[in-house]
């Protein structure tokens, strides 16, 4: 395995670090061994660690209690849409255009959706409302569907296993035993992310590091959240690791030079890996895809090349 060469002098929001330039993904192209089963290699230059930050994406990547909102969204969407008979296609080519566009926004504020929803209407001939108001309608079914996953957590119906993509309070707690940092960044509004993060008994691994927008302010950025990271540690992109379903994330670590694993989940209950995921990570420029944490032990000895 080649050692992993130092941070460059500069300042230390800087994306870059010395490298050997005959290192090739920090390994010389080459793997102590296959990658278990379930795991894809895309980037087959992918560096190894180790790593000091590990920043990970909350829903969809560490929670399940969300599970089920792109559908929501999009029923709330096609609902304003039929409202104003804007629905000229057949209405399953619609919905699968509108799920589309949203999936590519996931991981930025949820208003950002409302807006292309605003926008959509008013290129379709229609007079679209505030963003804001569309915001509001898909929150309150949301939040139906979230607050029973909520009482069962609080109640005990429901375990915190049940919720989080499998295994991964041992991903994190892995992580922590190998003395990386860990940091939570989410486009749902704080609030209900911090609330989450109790139920789901993952504040040991995170403690204060979960950062969302607050009042779901559109201002938030995933990429000043990683920005933070590398200032508070000190250190430069080859030294951080992120996990994500999303293409916000996806894009951000690998802006700063950093490896990123897509976690390409299920909904709960079911195994394996999410099509609709892969093709969406790979597209935004994952370095691996990985279903789940099952095996976060081997999964964290291969990136460190150990």
């Amino acid at each position: 395995m080649t050692v992993p060469y130092p941070c460059a002098t500069s300042p230390s929001w800087s994306y870059g670090c010395e490298t050997d330039p005959k290192d090739e993904g920090g390994n010389n192209g080459r793997y102590p061994w296959d990658p278990p089963s379930g795991w894809e290699i895309i980037n087959p230059a992918v560096r190894r660690g180790p790593f000091r930050v590990a920043v990970f994406d909350f829903d969809g990547t560490l929670s399940l209690i969300r599970e089920g909102w792109p559908q929501i969204m999009v029923g709330r969407m096609l609902h304003h849409l039929r409202q104003q008979q804007l629905i000229r296609e057949p209405e399953a080519e619609c919905a699968a255009d509108l799920e589309r566009f949203i999936l590519a926004l996931n991981g930025h504020p949820t208003l950002k959706q409302m807006e292309l929803l605003a926008e959509e209407i008013h290129r379709r001939g229609g007079t679209p409302a505030d963003p804001e108001v569309y915001l509001h309608d898909y929150l309150e079914a949301l939040m139906a569907m979230v607050q029973q996953r909520w009482e069962k957590l609080t109640t005990g119906a429901a375990s915190p296993a049940d919720w989080v993509v499998p295994a991964a309070h041992q991903v994190l707690r892995h992580l922590q035993q190998r003395r990386v940092e860990l940091y939570v960044a989410s486009g749902t509004d704080r609030g209900h992310v911090q609330h989450e993060v109790d139920l789901l008994q993952l504040a040991p691994y995170v403690g204060g590091r979960v950062f969302a927008p607050a009042h779901n302010d559109p201002s938030f950025r995933k990429r000043d959240v990683i920005r933070q990271a590398m200032d508070e540690q000190n250190i430069c992109g080859a030294e951080l690791i992120g996990f994500g379903d999303g293409v916000v994330e996806t894009q951000e670590v690998k802006r700063v030079g950093g490896v990123a694993v897509g976690v390409a989940s299920q909904p709960a209950g079911r195994a394996g890996v999410n099509a609709a995921k892969r093709e969406t990570l790979i597209a935004a420029g994952a370095d691996i895809i990985i279903p789940d944490y099952q095996q976060a032990e081997a999964l964290l000895a291969w990136l460190w090349g150990s």
